[in-house]
């Protein structure tokens, strides 16, 4: 065994495909709760150490982000760098985005131009990692290739990222290489092999942390022996295998072709339990490495696991978890006992996964984005509420009232005096009325109620010159809320949504940013936050859909969509919440309640437009 050290850097995968690194302070507060964390899995509250981060949890057991306000899901990884690298020097590299603030690159990225620096390359062309962008050195920038745009860079010193320490088994020919499995052989399974022999391909070793090398040669026999381990689908993908223990020190590495730009080679674990020795090696067919070569790393991975679907179809029989997944470790266990003992009978295996959370679509080029049919526009801007002038409370009220010359023997349900006497507000803003004016009656609904006590409600309510009826909701005038400055965004996308396939997606791009919080706000002048945009969400581009895209137009503009107030899920105050109108951010499932399949969701939002005092008469005008 051959001691190592490693630079880990936690990344949570964004809606490009993109792992995103933490910060070192975030990465050193996930490694310290694996450290102390009961070995079963745990979970991370990133707020304790960036206020930024205050919704966001990490469940270590399953390698995911939640969001809590919006209910996001998003993979997350633990890589492995070489400690001489950016990371494990506390370097970090950052690029002036539209707002004027800095993003970290990549990781990759940001080791590959640090290399470059060290060397006092001139500049650094970024094309062999897929980035059509030039490192200038010289005048700290970087310049798009296809359009010239030119944004600043920057080297910031950090707190370098944790180290960790630990063995690395020393294979026969020497040097460092894969952990051996109980078989003595490292894990053959499909995906780990067909990233390994597309890398090999290329001519290029395996690196390791030790930065040594040895060839890995493929098996000379491809085709798959009888086997009685678990199949690829319960195997692990390269890095993030089932068969890694949560406290093994071993460290997978994967092969680097090549190039004139310092690619460096993330290695990626999962803390997790050890599987059973039965489900650590996989052998499954591999394609032709010439059809392989030069395919990007998202590519590699649906050729993965489109063979995992195939090797499942072929009929090899599956033992379904979905009943038996859940926050329990026994649950798991169970599904791990299954495959043990029918493999021990000789029979081919599959664990079937529970179904994955689908947050966004495929990727679509701009050309695929079309306008929505009916539609001759495709974004709406608010802007900062208007002050109204003219009409006093009192005469906004008194236009939706008649008089009541008998009150009747009954209590205002405002402030629960009898209405025959006076009203039992005595707040500031509301001044003397006659006696014949104590009562009124709304027109439409016939609810009665103290004419001060109605002046109240409206001068604690958003004074937009619209009155509803506390009893009935009913509205009156045209009701508008205090919806933050911001954008929406909409248009076709070309796929469908789980229930809807007969028809396109239409997706819509809300944008909201953080500002000062104005009049109509609960706390007037002071700061409020603004998590999770752009937020997308998604509707079939049916008729129907195309109602409801049309209220929801006419929500956007009456401020209707958000509020500012407090988070029921993070408890956070001062920040842009959800109205009472649901969306569905979930495009291709349903698991956390906000996707499809979802009958009636349409019909659902038409109600809830409703109540907000919109109906299919203001879709008409819309048009």
């Amino acid at each position: 065994m051959l001691l190592a050290s490693a630079v880990v850097v936690w990344e949570w995968l964004n809606e490009h495909g993109r792992w995103r690194p933490y910060s070192p302070a975030v990465s050193h507060q996930i490694e310290a709760a694996i450290r102390s964390s009961d070995p079963r899995g745990g979970s991370v509250v990133l707020g304790q150490v960036d206020s930024r981060l205050s919704p966001y949890i990490i469940d270590l057991q399953s390698m995911h982000q939640f969001r809590q306000d919006t209910g996001t899901i998003r993979p997350v990884r633990r890589s492995f760098y070489d400690p001489a690298s950016g990371p494990g020097q506390g370097w970090q590299w950052e690029w002036e985005n539209d707002a004027g603030t800095w993003t970290p690159y990549d990781m990759e990225v940001a080791i590959a131009i640090e290399s470059a620096h060290s060397r006092q390359q001139p500049c650094l062309d970024l094309t062999p990692l897929g980035f059509c962008y030039l490192i200038d050195f010289q005048n700290m920038t970087q310049v798009n290739r296809q359009s010239q745009r030119c944004r600043r860079i920057q080297r910031r010193a950090d707190m370098a990222y944790p180290i960790v320490s630990g063995p690395l088994p020393v294979p026969k020919g020497g040097g460092v290489g894969l952990p051996a499995t109980a078989l003595g052989q490292p894990c053959s399974c499909q995906q780990c092999m067909l990233v390994l022999s597309v890398k090999a391909n290329t001519g290029g070793g395996i690196q390791t942390l030790g930065r040594r090398s040895l060839t890995m040669q493929r098996p000379k026999n491809s085709a798959p022996p009888p086997s009685k381990s678990l199949s690829p689908s319960k195997s692990a993908t390269l890095g993030r295998g089932q068969q890694q223990n949560a406290n093994s020190s071993y460290y997978q590495t994967v092969t680097t072709p090549p190039s004139p730009v310092p690619t460096p080679s993330p290695v990626v674990m999962k803390p997790q339990r050890s599987a059973s020795s039965a489900a650590t090696v996989c052998h499954a067919p591999l394609p032709q490495r010439s059809s392989l070569a030069g395919l990007s790393r998202p590519a590699l991975q649906r050729i993965a696991m489109a063979q995992s679907r195939a090797l499942i179809a072929s009929g090899v029989p599956t033992v379904p978890v979905k009943n038996l997944n859940g926050s329990s470790p026994v649950h798991p266990a169970l599904a791990g006992i299954t495959g043990i003992l029918m493999s021990a009978a000789a029979l081919p295996v599959c664990l079937t996964r529970p179904p994955k959370l689908v947050l966004h679509p495929p990727p679509v080029s701009k050309s695929d984005v079309k306008p929505v049919p009916g539609f001759g526009h495709c974004c709406r801007k608010t802007t900062k509420k208007q002050a109204r002038k003219g009409k006093t409370p009192e005469e906004v009220v008194k236009k939706y009232l008649q008089k009541v010359k008998s009150p009747p023997e009954e209590d205002c349900t405002i402030c629960m005096e009898p209405l025959g006497g006076p009203s039992g507000y005595k707040g500031p803003g509301v001044g003397p009325v006659s006696r014949a004016e104590s009562v009124g009656r709304l027109a439409q609904c016939g609810h009665q109620y103290h004419f001060q006590c109605l002046v109240a409600m409206y001068n604690n309510g958003n004074k937009d010159g619209s009155l509803q009826c506390p009893t009935c909701k009913t509205i009156y005038g045209v009701k508008t809320g205090n919806q933050p400055a911001g954008k929406m965004e909409y248009h076709v996308i070309p796929h469908s949504l789980p229930g809807h396939p007969d028809c396109k997606t239409i997706r819509i791009i809300y944008n909201i940013p953080p500002g000062i919080q104005g009049p109509e706000h609960p706390n007037p002048g002071k700061p409020f936050t603004a998590r999770g945009f752009p937020r997308h969400c998604y509707l079939p581009d049916s008729e129907k859909g195309r109602k409801v895209l049309r209220l929801l137009l006419v929500a956007w503009d009456r401020r209707l969509i958000f509020s500012v107030g407090t988070s029921s899920t993070t408890g956070e105050s001062d920040t842009v919440i959800w109205n009472e109108v649901h969306h569905k951010t979930e495009f291709g499932s349903n698991l956390t309640g906000h996707g499809f399949p979802d009958p009636g969701h349409l019909d659902n939002v038409l109600e809830e437009l409703r109540a907000q005092g919109i109906t299919e008469d203001d879709a008409l005008m819309e048009k």
